[in-house]
């Protein structure tokens, strides 16, 4: 059940009450003895107690007026009702407000003054300082130290009421930001699937046109690349997809069996029909995380369809190199220039984000002599998290 806490005006009503209550008892109990007491020092006390519902707006004030009105009772011969009770309502209102200074400063000069006219009256110094005054003042230190340290417990509620926003903020941010980074990592697989796929089987389908009326063979063999090429992306399609299906906050689920990596590289060389491409390997092959494993291949993808769509080259090589991390060096010996121009900057743009994502280096731009070249570098090793590479120069 949820508590209701009273409205401040409720709180401060009933603070007034009691402040008024307290010294109208002490009136009556009149300490110096007379049967009936004044209605002056009854008023007093309904004054002390309506000062209270000042207490929020102008604590300062309220304080100042109660202590003055306090040396303004005594001096009238009023009954004696002691030096903390009438002002520890005000002094304990103004900690709360943040005023510590004020109220101590007030404490200490009403003390000081008590003390000198009850000197000078004749009070014996022993029973003054030894008893009275010490347990005014503890009573005055005592509704101050209250004060202040209500006000520093509400001050914590709500830096703590703070900080659970804003950690609900950075939490929601953070997932805003990973399903984000999860709909980029799939508009990434559809396009290196679909623009690979069409570039093969659009390639194919030419080398089958022209081969059909003379070479039914070489024919046959367009077609079968063009059914293998459809195949493989469909089922690269439905895993893609079921990312989509799965539930929200779902974990990621395990790639398949199947999924793409280097050692698929024979069966992609193989779809590019009629373009010559050269795969040469360099020190030790060591197995691979699946995302780098997966990077790699989409990397080679990706360079080879821009090879196949816009470079009109005659051959193109693959170079993998083991030796330091994973160094991936595609290279043809087309047009080179800029591939942006020709409509594949998208596809170069999500290869280097990719690359990016695993920590690695990419380079992508023409070479001396003529061609172009991708070279990427990737960690042999999976990310520790998400942090970023560096594209040395994107085209």
């Amino acid at each position: 059940m949820r508590r209701v806490r009273p409205s401040a005006g409720v709180v401060d009503a009933g603070i007034a009450a009691a402040v008024t209550a307290v010294i109208a008892v002490a009136v009556t109990a009149d300490v110096g003895g007379r049967s009936a007491p004044p209605v002056a020092a009854y008023l007093f006390a309904v004054g002390c107690g309506a000062l209270m519902l000042l207490r929020r707006r102008l604590p300062v004030a309220m304080l100042l007026v109660t202590a003055t009105g306090l040396m303004v009772y005594y001096a009238a011969g009023l009954p004696p009702i002691g030096l903390a009770v009438p002002v520890a309502g005000a002094l304990f209102s103004a900690a709360e407000a943040g005023r510590q200074w004020w109220a101590a400063g007030v404490a200490t000069a009403m003390l000081a003054l008590s003390g000198y006219f009850r000197l000078a009256e004749g009070d014996d110094p022993a029973y003054l300082f030894g008893l009275e005054l010490t347990s005014e003042l503890g009573l005055m230190v005592a509704m101050i130290a209250l004060g202040d340290g209500l006000r520093s417990r509400r001050l914590l509620r709500a830096e703590m009421r703070h900080r659970e926003a804003r950690a609900a903020a950075e939490r929601e941010e953070i997932a805003m930001r990973r399903m984000q980074e999860e709909r980029l990592g799939i508009a990434r697989e559809l396009h290196d699937v679909l623009a690979h796929t069409v570039t093969v089987i659009s390639l194919q389908a030419s080398v089958g046109a022209e081969a059909l009326p003379g070479d039914p063979v070489a024919a046959r063999s367009s077609l079968e690349a063009i059914r293998q090429a459809g195949d493989e992306a469909m089922g690269e399609l439905r895993a893609t997809l079921g990312l989509l299906r799965r539930d929200a906050g779902a974990p990621t689920p395990e790639p398949p069996a199947g999924a793409a990596g280097l050692a698929a590289l024979d069966r992609l060389i193989a779809a590019t029909g009629a373009l010559p491409v050269t795969l040469r390997v360099s020190g030790r092959p060591a197995p691979l995380p699946h995302v780098v494993d997966a990077t790699a291949y989409r990397v080679v993808q990706e360079a080879l369809t821009n090879t196949l769509r816009h470079a009109g080259a005659t051959r193109a090589w693959i170079d993998l190199d083991y030796r330091a991390g994973l160094r991936i060096t595609v290279t043809d010996d087309g047009r080179g220039g800029d591939p942006a121009a020709a409509g594949a900057g998208h596809g170069l743009r999500g290869m280097a984000e990719r690359v990016e994502l695993l920590g690695g280096m990419m380079h992508a731009g023409p070479r001396q002599g003529g061609g172009f070249q991708v070279q990427v570098t990737l960690p042999t090793a999976a990310p520790a998290g998400g942090s970023a590479g560096r594209t040395a120069a994107l085209r």
